[in-house]
């Protein structure tokens, strides 16, 4: 049955990438080809965790690269890019570099409308085979929530998106608890006094942390990798 699942979700993906098909590697599959070759040269001990997300994983690697190199952690953000294309790359950026964890971060892009209208339940869908694809092969698995926001600069006519992160968040949180994944909640620690925004305190933008909110963010996560690979 998980099979079958992911092979309906992977369906609906393909069809989704022929409607951007004028945009080529619509999933990026190239970006990290020749960083993920250097990597598989290299020791076990080097990409013992991929951190599989966005630009706000891509900026993470980009601000605090020491936090990742010391830890073995490999950073696999792509900017703008949603659920459907994690998914259609997850095995090259992913599975192919036998890592021992995997902590993915999605939603962000899907409630903002990148790759088309959001339906809570293709986006859920897309984290839930991940997760799947990851444990068929021997890959330990971290959920983590959707970072808050009220509105997305670019494009904000999205109505509602503080409830919709909070709806999907409490959906990945559930989905952890019930299948005993570890789920990190960076939400409720960047939250701000409003009850739905990020903390001003640790972004510029409303969306993205900056160099203090990934600090934040680090503890928690740092601890959840320990515990799930009994460091």
């Amino acid at each position: 049955m998980k099979v079958l699942k992911i092979i309906i979700i992977l369906i609906g993906v393909i069809g989704r990438m022929s409607l951007h098909a004028q945009n080529g590697d619509w999933a990026n599959l190239t970006r990290y080809v020749k960083a993920n070759e250097t990597l598989l040269q290299q020791t076990l001990q080097t990409r013992q965790v991929v951190f599989m997300g966005n630009s706000i994983t891509e900026n993470w690697v980009r601000f605090h690269p020491e936090f990742f190199k010391n830890n073995g952690y490999v950073g696999r953000g792509i900017g703008g890019q949603t659920s459907y294309q994690f998914l259609l790359r997850f095995r090259e950026d992913v599975i192919q570099l036998r890592p021992k964890l995997v902590v993915i971060n999605a939603g962000t892009n899907d409630i903002a409308e990148n790759t088309g209208t959001y339906h809570e339940d293709y986006t859920f869908g897309n984290i839930v085979s991940m997760v799947e694809l990851a444990q068929a092969n021997h890959i330990k698995v971290i959920l983590t929530s959707v970072l808050p926001a009220t509105c997305f600069k670019w494009n904000p006519t999205i109505e509602e998106v503080a409830s919709k992160i909070a709806k999907l968040n409490m959906r990945i949180a559930h989905y952890a608890q019930k299948h005993h994944i570890l789920y990190v909640d960076y939400y409720t620690e960047m939250i701000g006094n409003d009850g739905k925004e990020l903390n001003p305190a640790y972004t510029k933008d409303g969306v993205h942390p900056t160099l203090d909110g990934y600090m934040i963010m680090e503890k928690l996560i740092k601890n959840a990798i320990d515990q799930e690979l009994n460091l």
